[in-house]
């Protein structure tokens, strides 16, 4: 169980960082190309930007700490209710970008 927190902060932090960084969705805005591979370019660009790890250390920072808070109500608000929405919805359309893309690959 101790190792539960720090893997779901660090799952949440990333795909905060990947999908709310101002980079990626710039990045987006400026292609030109409207399949599937854009997408994929834009997640793959916003890893090596110095902007993504920013955001997921310090999200991963804030997740982490707030974890370990004495007071209940806190770390509820706080870390598991953002932390598993955001894991949940994460995967989810990380999951949905996968599927499309196997689905229609050959097409």
């Amino acid at each position: 169980m101790s190792y539960l927190r720090p893997l779901l902060s660090g799952v949440a932090a990333l795909i905060i960082a990947l999908f709310g960084a101002r980079h990626f969705l710039k990045y987006i805005g400026e292609q030109k190309a409207t399949d599937l591979n854009a997408t994929a370019g834009g997640l793959l660009a916003s890893f090596f930007s110095p902007l993504f790890w920013i955001l997921a250390i310090s999200f991963f920072a804030v997740f982490f700490f707030t974890s370990h808070v004495d007071c209940r109500a806190i770390r509820i608000l706080l870390f598991w209710i953002p932390t598993l929405t955001v894991s949940t919805l994460g995967m989810g359309v990380l999951g949905l970008l996968a599927y499309v893309w196997l689905r229609f690959r050959n097409g």
